[in-house]
């Protein structure tokens, strides 16, 4: 019966079907990895500070890694040190100033300023920052979200900070309760003399996928399995029509 011309040309045709349907299935699916748009300096143009976040809200993902001109004062007697920060293949220390923004709606920023080798360089750059305090400064760099606070080692001092964690800086910093505060800080692209500068580099974006056109190669390879078992179903009903009247005997009745 699935041998004869009429069905074999037809198993061919659903056949061709099916490929077509399983190609356009692969470049459906194909195109359901977008592969992100190089845009060369979106994060690279500095802004202004002013308009691009708020204090005491949330640190939009259109603000995060963007390189930004802030100004404002130094808080004397205010700044920190960070363990445990990376800078390239060697890990060191930051310090990180509190830095009151004049030139944007008021609060508190945390600034980290540079990077140092050894506690004891990261302690006397920090005993330098003072000198910075009063005067209005305008500092560029690149915005980031606050991290987590992680606690310290087992053994180590109990003090020390080993993240920028805003919610952990708000109670370092004098007489700072009830005040506005934004909720990330600013890697300096350009330290003290006495700091190395911070390796900061531009977000990468990774691949994204589009749902939509995963469900529309699911639909091209049901559209392949259906070409097939129309075929099936076609050859199968025709041999049930051929063996119907060898069931059914002379006067309707079987034999």
């Amino acid at each position: 019966m699935m041998v004869r011309p009429r069905w074999l040309a037809a198993l061919a045709l659903a056949l061709a079907l099916a490929a077509g349907f399983a190609l356009l299935g692969q470049w459906q699916l194909a195109r359901a990895v977008i592969q992100p748009a190089a845009i060369p300096g979106a994060t690279e143009q500095v802004r202004d500070f002013a308009g691009l976040v708020a204090p005491d809200g949330p640190t939009l993902q259109s603000a995060t890694a963007q390189l930004v001109r802030v100004t404002g004062h130094i808080i004397a007697g205010d700044t920190v040190l960070v363990s445990n920060r990376r800078n390239d293949t060697e890990f060191g220390w930051w310090v990180v100033a509190h830095l009151e923004v004049t030139a944007a709606a008021p609060g508190g920023l945390p600034v980290a300023l540079g990077w140092a080798a050894t506690e004891a360089q990261a302690r006397a750059a920090a005993a330098q920052v003072d000198v910075m305090a009063g005067p209005s400064v305008t500092i560029v760099g690149r915005f980031l979200p606050s991290e987590a606070p992680v606690a310290p080692k087992d053994g180590a001092d109990p003090f020390e900070m080993r993240a920028v964690s805003v919610a952990d800086l708000v109670n370092r910093w004098v007489g700072y309760d009830n005040r506005p505060v934004y909720f990330g800080y600013v890697t300096a692209l350009v330290p003290p003399s006495s700091l190395i500068g911070i390796v900061s580099p531009p977000p990468e974006r990774g691949p994204e996928l589009n749902w939509l056109s995963v469900f529309y190669a699911l639909e091209w390879a049901v559209f392949a399995g259906f070409a097939i078992f129309l075929w099936f179903r076609l050859v199968r009903d025709a041999l049930e029509r051929e063996r119907e009247p060898a069931r059914v005997g002379v006067g309707g009745y079987p034999p």
